[in-house]
C-alpha cells in the first residue's frame, strides 16, 4: 500500500512543525464557533480530487469483458468453421451465450475476480481453465446435437482460443490492476479518525497487506499533541474531527475508519453525529478489541476486522442502474414535454423582459454547489439568486406567467437538462439554494441532520413531495418532516421505489395548495 503524497514530500521532522503550526488556527476557529478546513489539509485534499474507480465497479467490468469475449470467440470459431445464415446465426448465439455465462459463474465460484486473485494471475491459472472446461464441454455439446456440428479441428480451436485468451487475459488485467493500484486510479481513500497508539496499530496492519487497496489520506483527532502525536506511523494529524467533514468531501474520500476501542460508546456517538451526514462507508476498527463477537459480525479490510456503522448509499452497479434509468427516463420525458416546454419558454419571453433561464446556486451531491435551470418565474429586475427569502403567497415578485408556471410545477422542467449532465437525478431530495432558509434561521441550524440529505444526488422530483410537502418552507415542522422523508427515502432506495415517485409525481401535481 502506497503512502501518500505528503509523507513522500516531507520529512518527519517538516510534519511536526506544520502540523504544530496550525494548532493555534484551529484552536481560533473553535474559539468563535467556526470550524475551517485549515490551509495544509486543504492542501493535501486537493492532492485528491480526481475520482477513483472502486475494485467492485472494476471486477463487475471484468466479468462482462470475460463474458463478451468468450461469447465473440466461440461465434468466431464456428462461423469460420460452420458458416451460416442470420436465423442459424441467432440461434448458435442462444446456445454460446449461456455457456459464456456459466464459464463466468464458474470463475465467481472459484473465486477468481476477487482482487488478490486478479493481481496474482499466475496462482489462479489452474482454476480459471478448469472453469472454461467445465463450461466448454456442456456448451460443445449442445452446438454439436441442437445446431450445424463442427468438425474435431473446430471444437479443439474453440477450445484452444478460449483457454489463451483467458490465459492472456489474466496477465493483462494483473498488470493493470498493479498499475492502477500505484497511480491511484483503483483504490479506496480512507481517514483514520483518532490519533495515538490504536491508530498506530490499525496503519501498521493495514500497511502490512500487500494486496490491500486502502489509501490512507491522513488522520484526524481532537486531542492535543500531548496525548495524540501530531505525525502517526507517518502519516500526518491534518486535524480536528469538526474540520474532517469538510475535508471528507473535498478529498472525495471513501471511508472512515475509527481507530476508537469499542467502549468507548460515549465519544464514538459523538463522532458519529458528526460524520454521518457523509456519503462514505463509516467503520469502527476492532483491531486492538478485546471482546469477541460472531465472526458473522465483521466485515473486513484486508485481514483487518471492522464493525460496519454506516454505508455508502446507492453505491457501485446502484449508482450505474441509477444513472441509467435517469437518462432513459428523462429523455423519454423531454420527447413527450418538449411541446409545453417550448409554450413555456415562449410564455416567458414575451410576457416579461428578461431571460428564458433561470439559474441558481443549490447543494448538491456530497454539498458540493451546482447550477440548477429552471424558468424564469420572476421579474428580473425583483429575481432573488440567493433565496433567502422564499416565495409567499401572492409575492409581487412573480409573473403572472410565473405564478402558473409554479403551480403546475412546469417552470422546474429544464432540470431535465440538468439530470442529463448528471448533476441532478430524476428522483432524490429536492436540492435547495444554498442560502435558503426558514425565517431567520438557516434549514442546518433547525435540523442537525439536515445535510445528510446530500448523501445521494438530488432530485427534480422526491418522496417529500410525493408526500405532499411542497412549496414554502415557512417553519421549522415542515423542514423537519421535509428532511424526514428524505432520510427515508435515502435509507430504502430502490429502482422500485424510483419508479413508484417518478409515475406518482404527475398525479399528486395536481395539489397544488402549497405551491406559489
Amino acid at each position: 500500500m502506497s503512502q501518500p503524497n505528503t509523507s513522500e514530500q516531507l520529512n518527519m521532522e517538516d510534519l511536526r512543525k506544520k502540523v504544530s503550526e496550525l494548532r493555534a488556527s484551529q484552536e481560533r476557529h473553535e474559539a468563535t464557533g467556526v470550524t475551517e478546513l485549515n490551509p495544509f489539509a486543504r492542501q493535501i485534499a486537493e492532492q485528491f480530487r480526481d475520482q477513483t474507480t472502486s475494485p467492485a465497479m472494476l471486477i463487475g467490468q471484468f466479468r462482462l469483458a470475460e463474458f463478451i469475449s468468450l461469447l465473440f470467440i466461440g461465434l468466431l470459431v464456428s462461423m469460420l468453421v460452420a458458416p451460416t445464415g442470420w436465423a442459424a446465426l441467432l440461434n448458435r448465439v442462444a446456445l454460446i451465450g449461456p455457456g459464456a455465462a456459466l464459464t463466468v459463474l464458474l470463475l465467481q465460484l472459484v473465486d477468481t475476480y476477487q482482487i488478490p486473485s486478479l493481481r496474482a494471475a499466475g496462482s489462479t491459472t489452474k482454476r480459471v481453465q478448469t472453469a472454461w472446461i467445465l463450461s466448454f464441454v456442456p456448451t460443445a455439446v449442445a452446438v454439436h446435437f441442437l445446431d450445424t456440428p463442427l468438425t474435431f479441428g473446430g471444437y479443439a480451436a474453440w477450445f484452444a482460443s478460449g483457454a489463451v485468451f483467458l490465459l492472456l487475459e489474466r496477465q493483462f488485467i494483473a498488470y493493470a490492476i498493479r498499475n492502477w493500484a500505484r497511480n491511484g486510479v483503483m483504490e479506496r481513500r480512507a481517514v483514520i479518525v483518532g490519533g495515538g497508539e490504536p491508530a498506530k496499530q490499525l496503519v501498521r496492519q493495514l500497511e502490512a497487506q500487500p494486496d490491500n487497496d486502502i489509501r490512507i489520506c491522513g488522520i484526524f483527532d481532537d486531542r492535543g499533541s500531548e496525548r495524540s502525536p501530531t505525525v502517526v506511523a507517518g502519516y500526518p494529524k491534518l486535524g480536528t474531527f469538526g474540520e474532517l467533514v469538510e475535508f471528507a468531501r473535498l478529498a472525495r474520500i471513501d471511508m472512515l475508519i475509527i481507530a476508537l476501542p469499542a467502549t468507548a460508546e460515549q465519544r464514538i456517538l459523538q463522532l458519529l453525529r458528526k460524520l454521518w451526514v457523509l456519503p462514505v462507508d463509516i467503520r469502527l476498527a476492532a483491531h486492538a478489541n478485546r471482546l469477541r463477537f460472531r465472526p458473522r459480525s465483521y466485515s473486513h479490510v484486508g485481514a483487518v476486522p471492522m464493525f460496519d456503522i454506516f454505508d455508502k448509499p446507492i453505491r457501485d452497479w446502484d449508482s450505474v442502474a441509477k444513472r441509467l434509468f435517469d437518462i432513459v427516463f428523462s429523455l423519454g420525458a423531454i420527447a413527450v414535454l418538449w411541446p409545453i416546454m417550448l409554450a413555456a419558454a415562449i410564455a416567458v419571453k414575451m410576457t416579461s423582459k428578461g431571460p428564458i433561464i433561470f439559474r441558481q446556486k443549490r447543494h448538491g451531491f456530497n454539498n458540493e454547489i451546482i447550477e440548477v435551470l429552471k424558468f424564469r418565474s420572476m421579474y428580473t429586475e425583483m429575481s432573488d439568486q440567493t433565496a433567502v427569502k422564499a416565495v409567499t403567497k401572492g409575492d409581487p415578485r412573480v409573473t403572472p406567467v410565473g405564478r402558473f408556471l409554479r403551480k403546475s410545477s412546469i417552470d422546474e422542467l429544464p432540470q431535465l437538462f440538468n439530470v442529463l449532465r448528471g448533476e441532478l437525478s430524476l428522483v432524490g431530495p429536492r436540492p435547495h439554494a444554498v442560502s435558503a432558509q426558514t425565517g431567520e434561521r438557516k434549514y442546518v441550524d433547525v435540523v442537525e441532520s439536515y445535510f445528510a440529505r446530500h448523501r445521494v444526488k438530488p432530485g427534480v422530483t422526491g418522496w417529500a413531495q410525493i408526500n405532499g410537502l411542497r412549496g414554502e418552507l415557512d417553519s421549522d415542522e415542515k423542514i423537519r418532516a421535509r428532511t424526514a422523508y428524505d432520510l427515508d427515502y435515502i435509507e430504502n432506495w430502490s429502482l422500485l421505489f424510483d419508479l413508484k415517485i417518478f409515475f406518482l409525481t404527475p398525479i399528486r401535481l395536481l395539489n397544488t395548495d402549497n405551491a406559489y
